[in-house]
C-alpha cells in the first residue's frame, strides 16, 4: 500500500491539533464522532488535561445517525450544553465519519449560534491530516473572528503557534556537547546517552517552553501582547492587533499570521529561538518592526545552502530549520532539513526535503552522517549514521519524555 506506515508512527492528527490550539481559550469544542473517542483526541495528545479542565466534548455519534442522519439531535445537544456552560465560543470539529457522509458544518454553526447567541465556528478537520493543519486552522479562525482593530503600540509583539504538541519539552538534565551548543530543547545523544546526566528520570513539561519564549521576547526588547495559544486568555488574543510584529515559532502559527497581516497589516518573522540562532531571530524582529518588510523567514533564509550536506534535522519545518541554523552558526557546516509534517508553507530552503511518508524519510536520510530527530526515527536512519535525539511530543507522545 502506498503511503502506509510499517515502522514509524504518524504525527498527531488534525482534530487533536485543533483541540490543543483552543484548549485554554474558554470556549467549548465539540467533535462530531462516536462516543469513547475523546480520550484519543485529548487525554493521549494533551499534556494539560491532567492539570485543569477544558470544555471538549464528543457528540456520541452512533451508526444509525451516521447512516440516516440526525443533525437535530447534534444541534440540540450542543445548544443545551452551551446554554448551561456559557462558553466564550463554540467550535465544531469534523472526524472521518461525518466527513465521509458530507455533514454541513457551516449550516450547523449558523443554527447553533442563532439559538444560543454564542459565536460558533467550524474548524475544517477530517482526521486525515496532521496536527499542523488542525491547530493552524483553529488559530486562523480565532484571528479572523475575535481580534479587534486597535492602534499599534511600538515595541510590542505576539508569539504565534505555541501548543504542547511542539513545545512540551523533556528535562533530560544533560546534553551532548553539540546539542548544548545548539540549545536544542530536550536533545540528547541516542548512541552515547545523555552526557553528564544525573540519572534522574525525564519529566514532561508542557509550560516551561512558554517561559523561555517570554524571556526571549523581553531580551529582544519587546513587550508581549499575547501568546497563541498557551498562557494567554482569549481577551489577550483579541488585543493582537496592537502588536508591532508577530513572531511565528511553528508552522501552526502561519495561517493566523497571514490573517493578521491581511486584516491589520502586521508583519511577521518565522523562527524559533534556539542557541546562536536566537540573536539572528531577534535582529530580524527588530528589522521588520522598523519597516524592512512584511515577513521574514530567517529559519530558512539565514541558513547555508548545500545539496551535499550529510548532517540532517528531521521534523516540523520551523523547529528543524531553526535548529539547523543554530548548528551552522556553531561550526559552519551546512545542514539539511527533512520536513515530515504537512504545513511546509514555503518554509524549506532549496536543498531541504519534504518527506511525505515513511519511505521518503528513509530515502532522504540514506547518505546522512548525523541525524537530529526524535528517537522513533532510529529504525529508518542508516546504520552508519549517528542519531541525536530531539524529542517531539506530536510524534512520539509521552515516550518523548522517557527517551
Amino acid at each position: 500500500m502506498n503511503r502506509s506506515q510499517r515502522i514509524l508512527p504518524v504525527y498527531t492528527g488534525d482534530v487533536s491539533g485543533a483541540c490543543s490550539a483552543l484548549f485554554e481559550l474558554g470556549g467549548m469544542v465539540v467533535i462530531h464522532d462516536p462516543s469513547g473517542c475523546n480520550s484519543t483526541y485529548n487525554t493521549h495528545d494533551e499534556t494539560r488535561w491532567y492539570d485543569y479542565d477544558s470544555l471538549i466534548f464528543i457528540s456520541g455519534l452512533v451508526e444509525r445517525d451516521a447512516i440516516l442522519g440526525n443533525d437535530d439531535k447534534f444541534v440540540r445537544d450542543v445548544v443545551d450544553a452551551a446554554l448551561e456552560l456559557r462558553p466564550r465560543f463554540v467550535a465544531l470539529c469534523n472526524s472521518p465519519i461525518p466527513f465521509i457522509t458530507g455533514t454541513d458544518f457551516a449550516a450547523l454553526c449558523k443554527m447553533i449560534q442563532a439559538r444560543t447567541g454564542i459565536p460558533c465556528f467550524y474548524v475544517p478537520t477530517n482526521g486525515m491530516h496532521d496536527y499542523t493543519v488542525g491547530a493552524g486552522g483553529a488559530l486562523a479562525e480565532v484571528a479572523e473572528r475575535f481580534v479587534r482593530p486597535a492602534a499599534v503600540r511600538a515595541g510590542t509583539l505576539n508569539v504565534l503557534g505555541v501548543t504542547p504538541l511542539d513545545f512540551a519539552e523533556a528535562d533530560v538534565r544533560g546534553l551532548p556537547n553539540e546539542a548544548r551548543a545548539a540549545a536544542a530543547p530536550g536533545a540528547r545523544d541516542a548512541v552515547g546517552g545523555a552526557t553528564g546526566a544525573s540519572g534522574a528520570a525525564a519529566t514532561g513539561n508542557a509550560t516551561g517552553a512558554t517561559g523561555e519564549l517570554r524571556a526571549f521576547v523581553q531580551d529582544a526588547g519587546f513587550e508581549l501582547v499575547s501568546c497563541w495559544a498557551m498562557g494567554s486568555t482569549l481577551d489577550e488574543l483579541a488585543r493582537a492587533a496592537e502588536a508591532e510584529v508577530n513572531l511565528v515559532v511553528s508552522s501552526v502559527g502561519i495561517p493566523a499570521a497571514e490573517v493578521l497581516r491581511r486584516r491589520f497589516g502586521t508583519p511577521y518573522v518565522v523562527g524559533r529561538p534556539q542557541g546562536l540562532f536566537a540573536a539572528s531571530l531577534a535582529e530580524a524582529l527588530r528589522s521588520v518592526a522598523a519597516g524592512s518588510g512584511s515577513r521574514l523567514m530567517p529559519c530558512k533564509d539565514a541558513r547555508m545552502s548545500s545539496g551535499d550536506a550529510t548532517r540532517v534535522v528531521v521534523g516540523e519545518p520551523v523547529a528543524a530549520g531553526s535548529l539547523a541554523a543554530s548548528l551552522e552558526l556553531a561550526d559552519g557546516e551546512p545542514t539539511r532539513v527533512v520536513c515530515a509534517t504537512e504545513s511546509a508553507f514555503g518554509l524549506l530552503a532549496p536543498h531541504d526535503v519534504y518527506a511525505d511518508g515513511e519511505e521518503e524519510v528513509e530515502a532522504a536520510l540514506v547518505e546522512s552522517r548525523i541525524v537530529y530527530a526524535d528517537a522513533f526515527y532510529a529504525p529508518v536512519c542508516p546504520p552508519s549514521a549517528r542519531l541525536v535525539c530531539v524529542p517531539h511530543f506530536a510524534f512520539s507522545g509521552r515516550q518523548a519524555w522517557l527517551q
